[in-house]
């Protein structure tokens, strides 16, 4: 059962769209019982810590580690979990990344198994983690201008389960995300890759499946 009805979410969407991040992650917070935050660690993933966990120290944090991440983002990963003292939960697929690359060869877009690959290597683990945690409240960092399907959605939308999800960040630019950075002196991951995504303007299927 969603937090909100569907008729609500036009309302408090035009009443959050001026509001701060802060102001979004109190808000929303005050409506859950079992919050839950995704993250890729990629490149301002600390900014989204930061900004929740200061609410919610205690909050299950969700990582898909589909086995492709860089050295840079697991060296991230394990900063992040040390400076934050993080309650992560790691989602990986049920396939080592050389069993899967012997079944159906590498990720990318070339290769025509890449949408199963999608489903086995993401999606799969992802949707069992959501079983296992059962969240009513589900806390990202997706912004309008990322994808196509990402500029239909808002501060607050409903999973196709029902979850309310949050992006304290949707309408920010990355100007503004640098200088938020910059201000509370987090750390940027420049060096993440998705090869699952595989581009930056194609939607991997993690926010039309949950």
């Amino acid at each position: 059962m969603s937090l909100i009805s569907p008729d609500k979410l036009a309302l408090f969407n035009q009443n959050l769209l001026h509001e701060s991040p802060e102001a979004i992650v109190e808000f929303v917070l005050g409506l859950s019982s079992n919050p839950v935050l995704t993250t890729s660690f990629g490149k301002y993933s600390e900014l989204l810590l930061h900004q929740v966990l200061q609410k919610a120290p205690q909050i299950s944090v969700l990582w898909a580690d589909t086995g492709y991440n860089t050295q840079t983002t697991y060296e991230h990963c394990s900063r992040l979990c040390d400076k934050y003292q993080l309650n992560l939960y790691t989602a990986r697929p049920e396939y080592t990344r050389a069993h899967s690359e012997y079944l159906w060869g590498e990720p990318g877009l070339q290769n025509p198994n890449h949408l199963k690959l999608t489903e086995i290597l993401k999606l799969e683990p992802i949707n069992r983690a959501f079983e296992e945690l059962k969240p009513d409240l589900w806390f990202t960092n997706i912004r309008k201008g990322q994808t196509q399907f990402r500029d239909q959605l808002d501060v607050l939308s409903l999973s196709p389960q029902g979850i309310l999800k949050v992006s304290p960040f949707f309408h920010w630019t990355d100007d503004e995300l640098e200088a938020y950075a910059q201000k509370h002196g987090l750390k940027l991951n420049l060096d993440y890759q998705d090869p699952i995504k595989a581009l930056s303007k194609r939607e991997c299927g993690i926010h039309f499946s949950n």
